[in-house]
């Protein structure tokens, strides 16, 4: 059997060298004739599956090791008879933690107090709806906007509109969809930018496209009120060097790379590479994950809050670190910026998850305790 794996995907042979012959291979050049004897094709977000690529092929199972499943063609699945799996959740963790990284460096930037905004989370998935249990658990005010789900759930729900009305921070987390009455192509247009409050933060860290990135640099450009954070490009690896310059953090689409999460979406592609085939899994990810070099942290009761949460959430991770790597990035040709932005994702350092930590608090603080609990850590 033949295992053709995007070269980015950690653990490949902990978890599928039991089964065949694994061929690893840059996930942007992964053609036809790559997968032409291919039984297992294994891939991440960079790579676009569809007819032009498997049609012809042995290909019979397709796992990314993605939340989204936009670079997968599923119609075109279902009619060749190929099974497919995704990685839901995988890096949710991961992307939440870059957001509340993203909010510290604005409200120091601004001076801004965290607990006085109020917050709008587009797309309530998997990371939208982690994100907006860990700000409320803030006690931090929150609307969500998410029309598939209020279109089954009803309540709890607002409109874009409100949304853009409304909030001081808007952080987006809805999938790609190009197409339908649900499209989020474009979902924040020149229009939709224009009407932000004065002094909106805008933070995107779910797929570039959903913001017409030529739009925003405009009306960056014209709105100096306005701050933005972006991880995610359209036309990646290509990017708008103007937009990013305009940007308070800019960031090569690493959001969700923390070591926890890209292991975690390996895990979970052969635990349904397992079930297409029938079998028990017989290896855990708990087998492989190191244990956090940032494990236990001690707080004082006296502790400032404030100060709490910024220590606690940049001891895990800070991506300003991430922001300097990249605008360091951003020079010499097109191709060579394009390298540069697949080279900083694939060399990426290991960077551990909130949840991870294990705090001790001496004396009796319900608000230092909140925190805690409301950002995924264990009170010990």
């Amino acid at each position: 059997m033949l295992i053709v794996a995007d070269e980015n995907i950690p653990l490949l042979d902990a978890f599928f060298s039991g089964f065949g012959d694994i061929r690893r291979v840059p996930g942007r050049s992964i053609d036809r004739a790559t997968v032409e004897q291919a039984d297992v094709l294994l891939v991440r977000s960079v790579t676009n599956v569809n007819r032009a690529l498997l049609e012809g092929s042995n290909v019979r199972f397709v796992g990314t090791c993605t939340i989204g499943t936009d670079h997968l063609d599923l119609d075109y699945f279902q009619q060749a008879g190929i099974t497919w799996s995704s990685a839901p959740g995988c890096n949710a963790r991961g992307v939440v933690d870059y957001v509340l990284g993203s909010l510290l460096t604005l409200a120091e930037i601004e001076g801004a107090d965290l607990t006085r905004r109020t917050y709008g989370v587009v797309g309530a998935g998997e990371v939208g709806g982690r994100l907006v249990k860990v700000l409320q658990g803030l006690g931090w005010n929150v609307l969500v906007c998410d029309p598939p789900r209020q279109a089954s759930e009803g309540a709890d729900f607002v409109s874009l509109e409100q949304i853009i009305e409304q909030c001081d921070v808007i952080s987006l987390h809805t999938p790609l969809k190009k197409h339908g009455a649900q499209s989020t192509w474009h979902l924040f247009d020149k229009r939709r930018l224009g009407q932000l409050k004065p002094g909106t933060w805008l933070i995107n860290a779910s797929r570039g496209p959903v913001v017409d990135n030529a739009a925003l640099r405009q009306v960056l450009l014209e709105r100096e009120d306005l701050q933005a954070v972006l991880d995610v490009w359209e036309g990646e690896p290509e990017v708008d060097v103007a937009l990013a310059e305009l940007c308070v953090l800019a960031t090569p689409h690493i959001a969700g790379y923390s070591l926890d999460g890209k292991q975690r979406g390996t895990s979970q592609i052969y635990q349904a590479y397992c079930e297409f085939l029938g079998q028990s899994a017989q290896v855990s990810l708990s087998d492989w994950l190191p244990a956090p070099w940032l494990s236990q942290v001690t707080l004082h009761a006296q502790a400032d809050p404030a100060w709490a949460l910024a220590m606690l959430c940049r001891g895990v991770y800070d991506p300003r670190r991430d922001d300097a790597d990249f605008r360091r990035s951003l020079v010499g040709s097109v191709s060579e910026q394009r390298a540069a932005f697949d080279a900083l994702r694939k060399h990426y350092p290991s960077r551990r998850e909130i949840d991870g930590l294990q705090v001790r608090i001496e004396g009796d603080s319900p608000e230092l305790q909140k925190i805690v609990v409301a950002l995924g850590a264990s009170l010990i």
